[in-house]
């Protein structure tokens, strides 16, 4: 059973291992940072022992250290044009989660890394399909 690693910024784990370049591709949509020069703190883990872990799973996993929330970049995130990524709460509801899509990153993970908000929040503002693309105005 693989233990989920202590990371200096908030942890992106890979979980589908079909394309290399479509990874490649999530993780700069993921580092680029805001019109407002905003950027998000992520240390992206991509090792195979964690190959086709859900959210399910990874809440029942061990952990190295404490981390309230985990990004997974899926199946459906190397696949889908938005690249949509998965957030998965750790701490008050372990396993609900919700995807976003990478130019919001920095939000979410700028956001409950701070406590400036919950993740309720961003997973109840979440459009019909389950995707977080931003606060309404």
């Amino acid at each position: 059973m693989p233990i989920v690693p202590d990371t200096a910024g908030a942890l992106v784990l890979r979980t589908d291992f079909s394309d290399d370049a479509a990874f490649e591709a999530v993780r700069a949509a993921c580092e680029t940072t805001s019109p407002e020069g905003f950027g998000a703190d992520l240390t992206f883990v991509s090792d195979r022992a964690f190959a086709g872990v859900t959210p399910e799973q990874v809440v029942a996993l061990p952990k190295a250290g404490y981390s309230g929330f985990v990004f997974l970049v899926d199946d459906v995130t190397i696949t889908a044009p938005e690249m949509p990524v998965v957030v998965v709460d750790l701490l008050h509801e372990p396993g609900r989660w919700f995807r976003v899509e990478p130019a919001e990153m920095w939000a979410v993970e700028n956001n409950l890394s701070l406590g400036n908000m919950d993740f309720f929040e961003f997973a109840d503002h979440a459009d019909p399909d389950g995707v977080f693309r931003a606060f309404p105005d």
